[in-house]
């Protein structure tokens, strides 16, 4: 992870978190994409709604972090607004 090349930075608290979520939505867009994937693979169709279904909760977690990242880092926010 990144962030971990921070640990011995005096960085703001607040920049840090800031990284965390940066982080996190990649990784998220990385899950649903690998869920796209094999939801187009299987032939299964119970295992294509599992798989369906926990790639719908990583958009979830990606619009919930997005949100969150609007609120807290006022150029983002600004950006977000501004190509709404």
């Amino acid at each position: 992870m990144v962030v971990d090349e921070h640990k011995n930075w005096k960085m703001d608290k607040k920049l840090v978190d800031q990284e965390f979520v940066r982080n996190s939505i990649r990784e998220e867009l990385e899950a649903i994409n690998n869920y796209q994937a094999r939801i187009t693979e299987t032939k299964d169709a119970e295992l294509k709604h599992i798989l369906q279904h926990n790639m719908d909760e990583e958009k979830e977690h990606t619009a919930m972090l997005t949100e969150w990242l609007q609120k807290n880092d006022k150029k983002q926010g600004e950006v977000f607004k501004k190509h709404d």
